[in-house]
């Protein structure tokens, strides 16, 4: 009985719990991607170009046998399934809140044809991980120690050598005729896809995963193993990736806390969807933000690179040239964002949604809650990076910011404490230590 796989962040074929799934039974199977036309439009131009890479991989890996069709999910899912007469729509489970909505449109949708949810992108799944009372962690370090205690599987061995995939060319429905894939001509700066992914963890474990604990703060160095976009798009598993870690080395300890981060984000986000866009901790909901003119210009400055700070400038344009900016540099740009320019934290995380390749909203709006303060185990408020102090301890001799920021390439301090400012590039758009103070004051005046 013929059976259909939906793809959506799991563009891969191995370690792939629902298309093991789908062959158990040696059902014919059609595997089908749908570009729904609301996630189209909020994706941004290298997203979606990674994107468009990855379904052409997949595809290739499918020996071609991979239907790409445009609408709402609710609406071609039930066609499809119909057209083939499927006994089951297998899927990776989606816990984000805009996952959880399709998806329940789409089983009404589908009536008595089940959507079978089987494995999901994290090493363990949200909901998984909770106190001994039932009750979702607030805390990174305590869900750190459970969510070591729960474990997670070893990698899924996929049977496809005799599975029978239904040629979409074989379909007449108007619901499965095949769309182009995405080629919107984005610039990105690394391979998509199932083989890049697995190739370039191969070489980061060999070559980078040793100095990881100490290189992973220093954006000048190659010490990071951008591997978050192939995991956004479920190029690979984490589960594949943990198979690898030798936790008695500190540079595989330190990345599997990485993991971690990540699984706790999405569960936090799992338990309270509306941290999505507001403040999880309420009691930030009054605090003073500047929306005016003159902030909008401030954050036109911030988007382009052209603050002033060079390590924030160098982030911010690394952001706008590739897709991707370090960790570490996200960090101080956030902060300088919504603690010098005083500018709602939303802002900045819609920006980044817009630029980076690894956009993903559990992630980037807990990433930036943190630094703001109004997240779960977020800095306290009193804790405002000095943006250039920060460059100093990161960036030690200036190799980053020279990199990204021309006009300080022959600067012999490019952090700019002794005030060599060459022409051609700004002064500070604020005062730091004017804008510490004043965000103290606006923080302060919520504690009360």
């Amino acid at each position: 009985m013929p059976t259909l796989l939906w793809y959506r962040r799991d563009l891969r074929v191995g370690d792939l719990p629902s298309l093991s799934a789908a062959v158990a039974d040696d059902s014919e199977v059609l595997c089908c991607f749908v570009l729904d036309p609301r996630l189209e439009a909020s994706s941004g131009r290298r997203r979606l170009q990674f994107l468009g890479d990855g379904l052409r991989h997949l595809r290739d890996e499918l020996g071609g046998r991979l239907l790409i069709t445009r609408g709402l999910p609710q609406q071609r899912i039930p066609q499809i399934a119909a057209e083939i007469s499927a006994t089951a729509v297998h899927v990776s489970e989606d816990f984000a809140p805009f996952g959880r909505r399709r998806d329940e449109q789409v089983q009404a949708a589908l009536g008595e044809i089940p959507l079978v949810a089987i494995g999901s992108p994290y090493l363990v799944s949200p909901g998984r991980v909770v106190k001994d009372d039932g009750t979702p962690y607030r805390v990174f370090t305590p869900f750190f120690r459970r969510w070591r205690e729960h474990g997670w599987r070893r990698p899924a061995a996929t049977r496809t050598e005799s599975t029978q995939l239904i040629d979409p060319p074989d379909l007449s429905s108007q619901a499965a005729q095949p769309v182009e894939i995405p080629d919107v001509g984005g610039q990105i700066e690394f391979p998509a896809g199932e083989a890049a992914a697995l190739q370039h963890w191969k070489e980061f474990v060999a070559d980078g995963l040793d100095r990881y604990e100490h290189d992973r703060d220093l954006p000048a160095r190659n010490g990071v193993s951008r591997m978050s976009a192939y995991l956004k798009f479920g190029n690979i598993h984490p589960r594949t990736m943990a198979a690898d870690l030798d936790l008695q080395n500190p540079g595989a300890a330190a990345y599997l806390r990485q993991l971690a981060f990540r699984d706790f984000y999405a569960a936090v986000l799992h338990h309270w969807p509306r941290s999505a866009w507001h403040n999880w901790n309420h009691e930030f909901d009054s605090i003073q933000t500047d929306t005016d003119a003159q902030a909008q210009r401030l954050f036109e400055h911030w988007k382009a690179g052209e603050t002033g700070i060079p390590i924030v400038d160098a982030g911010m344009r690394e952001l706008r040239a590739t897709g991707f900016m370090h960790n570490r540099v996200r960090m101080i740009a956030a902060s300088f964002l919504v603690k010098d320019l005083h500018l709602p934290w939303q802002w900045g995380a819609r920006w980044f949604l817009d630029q980076l390749i690894d956009g993903d909203p559990a992630n980037n709006q807990h990433g930036w809650q943190w630094c703001a303060g109004t997240g779960t185990d977020a800095a306290p408020y009193f804790r405002v990076f000095n943006p250039t102090l920060q460059g100093r301890k990161f960036d030690p001799d200036g190799a980053y910011v020279r990199r990204w920021v021309p006009e300080l390439a022959d600067v012999e301090d490019s952090h700019l404490e002794r005030g060599q400012r060459p022409p051609g590039y700004p002064e500070p758009i604020v005062d730091h230590r004017h804008e510490r103070a004043e965000a103290l004051r606006r923080y302060r005046r919520i504690s009360k």
